[in-house]
């Protein structure tokens, strides 16, 4: 009985605990806990903005269909295999996408006067033009790892700025809870806004980088085979 009685008191400040939580939790909405954090969450604001922006950029350049479609290169390969280089490059240059700007710049330094025509040339200019695509678009991946850098710095900064404010209310002498709780919310407010910007931003930067690597290897893997069927060097049946 007597281990009974400390855990039934237990059990009835819970109870009351839940009763009162959602009295709380209604008196603070998601604007509110924004204004807390003070004029840094502006900052973070506009970092949360850029990355969704930004994701949804890459989401949709940084794809397949976008980069190196599969019939576009079948009919490529087609016209290659025929020896038919000026249609060749007039596709390529027709359809705009960067497996085709790859290409192009290859097949524009075709001369058939010229030992496995000019295959070394042809080479160059389309390793050329791959490093040109791969800047282009690394340069939009780069930026979300500049939010997944700067936002949890921004926080950290809150949480610096949230301290002081606390501690200059200790200077004066005001030690209650209420007037210490504005700087505290600020910290702890700003710290886990960085983070929750910070997070996803750095996921993002991983996941469309690799996706990046990936199709930039695809596209030098189909342009060399190509060049190298225009070269004479493979043989199609």
């Amino acid at each position: 009985m007597k281990h009974l009685i400390p855990l039934l008191i237990l059990l009835s400040t819970t109870a009351t605990f839940g009763q009162d939580a959602p009295t709380l939790e209604s008196q603070t909405s998601l604007l509110d806990v924004y204004k807390q954090g003070g004029w840094m969450m502006h900052i973070l604001l506009i970092c949360s903005i850029g990355t969704i922006a930004i994701a949804v950029y890459c989401s949709i350049q940084i794809t397949a269909k976008r980069m190196a479609p599969k019939g576009n290169y079948d009919t490529l390969l087609r016209h290659v295999r025929e020896n038919n280089i000026p249609e060749a490059y007039s596709i390529a240059t027709e359809n705009d996408n960067a497996f085709n700007r790859v290409l192009s710049s290859g097949l524009l330094k075709y001369n058939s006067a010229e030992p496995k025509h000019n295959k070394s040339s042809m080479e160059q200019a389309a390793a050329d033009a791959l490093d040109q695509e791969d800047v282009r678009q690394l340069i939009w991946v780069n930026y979300l790892n500049v939010f997944a850098t700067i936002a949890p710095m921004i926080g950290l900064l809150g949480t610096v700025t949230g301290m002081i404010k606390s501690f200059d209310k200790l200077k004066t002498g005001q030690s209650e809870p209420s007037d210490l709780a504005g700087g505290i919310g600020e910290a702890m407010t700003t710290t886990a806004g960085g983070l929750l910007v910070g997070i996803p931003a750095m996921f993002f930067f991983f996941f469309f980088r690799n996706r990046l690597t990936g199709l930039i290897s695809k596209i030098q893997k189909d342009a060399t085979f190509l060049i190298d069927v225009a070269s004479g060097e493979v043989k199609l049946d």
